[in-house]
């Protein structure tokens, strides 16, 4: 993705990296290590501190930046520690970002995704991007070197989606998709900003032996609504959502994604197990909140699968807790990549009418 090599960038395209340490050679350039400034050594999205320069090496792409999206955990966390003083919550990510060279929520440990253009393409770049291209990054922007230069202006801070002006840089094992023609770009990167957890659904639900039953916590929500689509579409045997409040409710009921539509709090996990009543085969964790874990394995039948899509999520929580509860579940972490993930997703946005409602309900 970027454009050095030839002598005609310079920067970050030097061979000893942007602080001067290592960069691990050509393996090392493709997964950004000449990026990392604190603490060397480090992969991007667990180092403090990114070098966010423009230049660009011979493997690298430069995107100039339309709009980001804050994952759901990240603002919300941001949103309730300021009271939901939106001056504050930009101030606040601008602040992120002018240390970190990222948008990486130090409290949350996420970030996002954006959209933008493609502006200059690296001659080694492997990811098939050409200046024009209007695409959204598929990787985490707690990875993606990022400058803004616009204050965040447009932004009220008070939504997800963040008008923005400035550049990220993308590596050659980043992954960027060229946006639809026929969907709104607010609506296309809502979609692209939660499609792993659509695809991974929908893998685990086909692999099991005999059509599984299916819980989505968190259902009315972006990939909550994606996952019970996937999961109807891989054959789930019946499908539950639980939603927290009447509105909520009210919403999932209409959408027709889910058989049956359950009220309770996520945190709670005997109101989880009462809500549901019979354990199910898949649980599906798309909670925005965090202390969700137990009631995910108690949803869950021996032998069954509890797969976590929200970044509020605590691991060790979730062992301990499986372990405490004498849970024999298999736990598993959406990495939020599937090959084919984006383009499922959006498959899904167009065919369910559902899934688009709950969507637009939300942008």
């Amino acid at each position: 993705m970027r454009e050095a090599g030839t002598g005609a960038t310079t920067g970050v395209a030097g061979a000893g990296g942007p602080a001067g340490g290592a960069s691990g050679g050509a393996a090392g350039r493709a997964v950004g290590l000449h990026r990392v400034l604190d603490p060397p050594g480090v992969l991007p999205q667990a180092a403090r501190r990114l070098d966010a320069a423009a230049a660009i090496g011979p493997d690298e792409v430069r995107i100039a930046v339309e709009r980001l999206n804050l994952d759901a955990a990240s603002y919300r966390q941001l949103h309730t520690a300021h009271g939901g003083d939106g001056a504050a919550v930009r101030a606040e990510v601008l602040r992120i970002v002018g240390e970190r060279g990222k948008m990486h929520n130090p409290v949350t440990g996420s970030g996002g995704m954006l959209v933008g253009t493609v502006e200059e393409v690296g001659p080694e770049s492997p990811l098939g991007l050409k200046p024009g291209d209007r695409v959204a990054t598929l990787v985490s922007l707690t990875l993606t070197p990022l400058e803004i230069t616009d204050g965040l202006a447009r932004w009220d801070g008070l939504s997800e989606q963040v008008p923005a002006q400035g550049h990220a840089i993308l590596f050659a094992r980043s992954i960027a998709a060229v946006l639809p023609d026929d969907l709104p770009v607010p609506l296309a990167l809502a979609v692209m900003d939660v499609c792993g957890a659509p695809a991974l659904t929908h893998r685990v639900v086909a692999a099991r032996p005999v059509p599984p039953t299916v819980a989505v916590l968190g259902a009315a929500g972006k990939s909550g609504a994606l996952a019970l689509a996937a999961a109807r579409r891989a054959g789930a045997a019946a499908t539950v959502g639980l939603v927290p409040t009447e509105d909520e409710e009210r919403r999932l009921v209409a959408s027709g994604l889910a058989d049956r539509v359950v009220r309770a709090d996520a945190r709670d996990p005997v109101a989880v197990a009462e809500a549901l009543g019979a354990p199910v085969d898949v649980t599906v964790v798309c909670v925005d909140v965090p202390g969700c874990e137990h009631g995910a394995v108690l949803a869950t039948a021996a032998g069954g699968t509890v797969v976590f899509f929200s970044m509020a999520t605590s691991f060790p929580a979730a062992a301990l807790g499986a372990e405490g509860l004498a849970a024999d579940v298999t736990m598993l972490i959406g990495n939020g990549y599937v090959p084919g993930h984006a383009e499922m997703a959006l498959n899904l946005l167009r065919s369910e009418p559902g899934v688009r409602a709950l969507f637009e309900g939300r942008i």
